[in-house]
């Protein structure tokens, strides 16, 4: 067992949703000496020195370089997963049970989700005594929920069939039996278990599998957890940033983690959000470039969109291409699309590639079956807005949205390796 997959495990085990993700690499970046920056506020910057700027669920790091930057090296990756969100209005009764209503974020597999312990995570914005507003992160795993299952005997013909779970009536998590404890806010009941606060203004809290991370196979060679479909790409991407050398002297690494990909990144912490611009914006403006000099550095500059690929799963061969089949273990894959869901094309493929060969690690090509339509990344949408070139790259990984999903120790480590001689270009 590397240190480095110890490290992956245990952020994974501090970030049960994309903000407390989000305060996990910042307090890395910063124990590596990287600055923060507020985006509400004015900033100094000094050539040589690295920063990072936290924006809601989303951050992102850059270290300057010593002279006016002529390209950009950037890993774009995303904090959020496939989840179930407590409603506004969360808590209602049946019988002497108390219940909770929940939307479903982005598009988790339902049925992973049953049977499951979960616990409450997320912010809360609170009033105190003082009459002043606080944002507070929580993690509530000593209280979790539950979605029962129906019992094959009350209805034979439905497992039969398979699974058809209504997301309104059935993912309807049991959070307690009424007793003389009972309160009909269970939201702020639960809350004053940890926070002291006067008034409980609002709140995004997601219900999220509290099983920890564990490797798994003979050899320990898997990791199987909630949140790998992201937070594998986040983690390599934070490896490569928070350790990569100096800059060379005219190009500038940047690593962008965006909130809220799993549901179209729409939002003002999404990829589809002025964030990089307005941080590379005012990185321009420190160095004085023109408006031509920054059109030069965007058309020289690369991105890499990290996300998860579906790796071949050896009970369902027939979902894949036979030609485009990435396997556990096999190495990174680089991901193509005809109609640009992946924005990959051969200049860029073709690099990572090369950089592949170079660093003598494995690279496996995917693509989705032509009568399955790809799903997408955050790479179309950072490409479209910054005229970047883009290659969509990931470390293939079984049960992809699952409560409960599975990657290859080494994919990983290969992972961390390509990201992190990338941001040093010097290949």
């Amino acid at each position: 067992m590397t240190h480095l997959l110890e490290d992956f495990q245990s952020f994974l085990e501090h970030s049960p949703t994309s903000w407390h993700a989000a305060v996990e690499m910042g307090n890395r970046l910063a124990s590596l000496d990287f600055t923060p920056l507020v985006l509400g506020e004015k900033w100094k910057l000094e050539k040589g020195k690295k920063y990072f700027v936290s924006h809601d669920g989303a951050i992102a790091a850059f270290s300057l370089p010593k002279n006016k930057p002529e390209k950009m090296s950037i890993i774009a990756t995303h904090t959020d997963s496939p989840a179930l969100k407590l409603k506004p209005h969360p808590a209602f009764e049946k019988k002497n049970m108390q219940l909770l209503g929940v939307e479903v974020y982005g598009s988790p597999v339902l049925p992973s989700w049953v049977n499951r312990d979960l616990a409450a995570a997320g912010r809360v914005v609170v009033e105190t005594k003082s009459n002043e507003i606080s944002q507070h992160l929580v993690y509530f795993d000593e209280a979790p929920v539950i979605i029962p299952l129906l019992a094959p005997h009350l209805d034979r013909e439905a497992f039969r069939k398979g699974l058809d779970l209504d997301k309104q009536d059935h993912i309807t998590p049991i959070a307690a039996l009424k007793g003389d404890d009972f309160n009909q806010d269970y939201v702020e009941s639960l809350l004053k278990r940890q926070l002291s606060f006067h008034k409980l203004l609002d709140f995004d809290l997601f219900l999220v599998p509290i099983e920890p991370p564990r490797f798994i196979g003979k050899n320990g060679e898997m990791l199987a957890s909630y949140r790998i479909d992201n937070l594998a790409s986040a983690h390599a991407a934070l490896v490569a940033i928070g350790n990569s050398e100096p800059p060379s002297k005219n190009t500038l690494p940047m690593a962008f983690f965006w909130d809220h990909e799993e549901v179209g990144s729409a939002t003002a912490s999404g990829a589809a959000s002025p964030f990089f611009q307005d941080i590379y914006k005012r990185v321009s403006g420190f160095y004085k470039m023109t408006e031509e000099e920054e059109v030069i550095c965007r058309a020289s500059s690369l991105c890499l969109s990290v996300d998860m690929t579906h790796a071949l799963n050896p009970c369902y061969e027939k979902k894949h291409d036979p030609n485009h089949t990435p396997l556990l273990g096999e190495g990174i894959a680089i991901k193509y699309n005809a109609n640009m869901r992946y924005v990959t094309n051969a200049k860029t493929g073709g690099y990572v590639s090369d950089l592949c060969d170079n660093l003598g690690l494995k690279c496996q090509k995917f693509t989705n079956r032509s009568d399955n339509p790809a799903g997408s990344t955050v790479g179309p949408i950072f490409a479209t807005q910054l005229g970047i070139e883009t290659a969509d790259i990931g470390a293939p990984q079984l049960s992809m949205h699952a409560a409960r999903e599975i990657i290859a120790c080494q994919d990983h480590i290969d992972m961390c390796t390509l990201l992190t001689y990338f941001l040093q270009d010097k290949l």
